[in-house]
């Protein structure tokens, strides 16, 4: 993802290039379309993002004065950035079938659910979460495959599942935002010319406080939940036991999985391993035919183990059922691409720079600027970007190091994605963690993620005490940086 270059406002066509105000209205529009459709008329993200695009594409075509070719090639750039998201998404819904299929993700529920108690579930959970995260890298991988069990896990013992996903969430999040593995982490720095190391230390005060308190918070949580799980963990461990072999060669998936990332592989083949690895098993242990082990890839599971309980926690879609949450990720990836190819984002990044004044307001507004690329892109990838490629000559100017960059834009853009339906990360957490509730939004478990919260809020904390950035050399500030004169031509 590297080698995605923004659209600079400099870049834009004089003839083409939207005031302040003209950009302001097509964000408008998005807020209003999904407010109104998906906040007050309960409808999901597709309907309110066609809106979105539909006014966009008509706003660039007709007010701005761009071709239908181009804002064609404009929703494509969006598309092509998110591309290996979409693809990731697709692998993981079959991959989750394949192990539920296989007994690796019934074979964790059943022993998770010996070894834990509610009071302990939900610290355990987020640090399990972040140790995986940042073993292998991805956040999305973590999610998908120890996340899913620990669903089941987490209703067995009684615990709330917004709570239970609060927790995956936040431990994936923050484990991948340490790891010199994980793609946004070494998207990070690359954008931002940083040594890869420099910005993982740069970022490891602001992660331990983050991380910390929400694993505090959930073992307050643990501590108020009242223990009435014991009924559940017999209802569920009882048809489990009846219904799948469980035994050392379930977690076969696992072992192949998880080996590959620990070596270095990607996430997409070592995901598609773990596919292959869990139709294997499907037909070596719980004895499936070789045609249902395949067809369980693409039409999910729909278990018989005389639980209703049971059922609902270990029906999936395969990648038939990822239909819905494709759809959204697709419209909302292509939003993204109108609303930078056409000088939208860059020319609110660029009017931001009016309101910066101090290395402080410098740092705390690229924060504020990945987390509104976030909203607008859907795609965390240019949360990290835009801001980055648009903000860095005033970091220059302002004797800032690079990691000061790079750390504002993961500790802002990375974790905060999942808060918006409609984003890539969203779609995704919320469509594995709710398998049995097809059309679930982030809304329900957001205020559990508590990691998101946090982590912006503790580099907005740590500019205010002065912890938030280091003088590259002179301490000498500037009295008026370049970019904030240039920046008053326009309104």
């Amino acid at each position: 993802m590297s080698d995605f270059t923004p659209l600079a406002y400099e870049d834009i066509d004089d003839a083409r290039k939207p005031t302040l105000t003209e950009a302001l209205v097509p964000v408008l529009v998005v807020v209003v379309s999904l407010g109104v459709g998906s906040g007050y008329l309960g409808l999901a993200p597709h309907a309110p993002l066609l809106w979105s695009i539909t006014f966009t594409g008509l706003f660039a075509r007709y007010h701005l004065g761009y071709d239908w070719e181009r804002v064609s090639d404009a929703a494509l750039a969006g598309l092509r950035m998110g591309l290996q998201a979409i693809l990731i998404l697709f692998v993981i819904y079959g991959l989750i079938a394949t192990w539920t299929s296989a007994g690796t993700i019934p074979g964790l529920m059943y022993y998770g659910l010996g070894a834990l108690t509610p009071a302990v579930f939900l610290p355990v959970t987020a640090i399990l979460a972040a140790v995986v995260a940042f073993a292998i890298g991805s956040s999305w991988t973590t999610v998908g495959t120890l996340g899913v069990a620990f669903v089941g896990i987490g209703s067995g013992l009684g615990i709330p599942l917004p709570m239970t996903a609060g927790a995956i969430v936040s431990g994936a999040y923050a484990g991948d935002k340490q790891s010199p593995l994980s793609d946004t982490t070494n998207l990070a720095a690359a954008v931002t010319n940083a040594d890869l190391y420099d910005h993982i230390n740069g970022m490891r005060l602001g992660t331990a406080i983050a991380f910390g308190l929400s694993v505090l918070a959930y073992a307050v949580l643990g501590v108020l939940i009242v223990d009435g799980g014991a009924a559940n963990v017999t209802a569920i461990s009882g048809p489990l036991a009846g219904s799948y072999a469980l035994g050392p060669l379930v977690f076969l998936p696992l072992v192949v999985t998880f080996g590959l990332a620990f070596r270095g592989y990607p996430a997409l083949p070592s995901l598609v391993a773990g596919v292959f690895a869990g139709a294997l098993t499907t037909i070596a242990v719980q004895g499936a035919s070789f045609t249902a082990a395949w067809n369980v890839f693409l039409n999910g599971t729909t278990p018989e183990t005389g639980s209703e309980l049971v059922n609902n926690l270990l029906t999936t879609g395969g990648i038939a059922g990822s239909a819905w949450t494709i759809a959204v990720v697709v419209a909302a990836l292509s939003l993204g691409g109108l609303l930078e190819r056409t000088g939208v984002l860059p020319t609110l990044t660029h009017h931001l720079t009016r309101a910066i004044w101090s290395p402080e307001s410098l740092v705390a507004g690229t924060g504020v600027a990945a987390i509104a690329t976030n909203a607008f892109s859907a795609q965390q990838y240019m949360s990290i970007v835009v801001p980055s490629v648009s903000l860095r000559t005033l970091y220059d100017e302002y004797d800032l190091n690079e990691r000061d960059l790079s750390r504002a834009v993961e500790a802002a853009g990375t974790p905060t994605g999942p808060f918006f339906p409609w984003h890539a990360g969203a779609v995704f957490m919320t469509g594995a963690l709710y398998t049995s509730q097809p059309g679930a939004i982030s809304w329900w478990w957001a205020p559990y993620y508590f990691f998101g919260i946090l982590s912006p809020l503790v580099l907005f904390g740590l500019v205010l005490a002065g912890r938030g950035y280091d003088r590259a050399g002179s301490a000498t500030q500037p009295a008026a940086p370049a970019a904030n004169a240039a920046a008053t031509d326009d309104d």
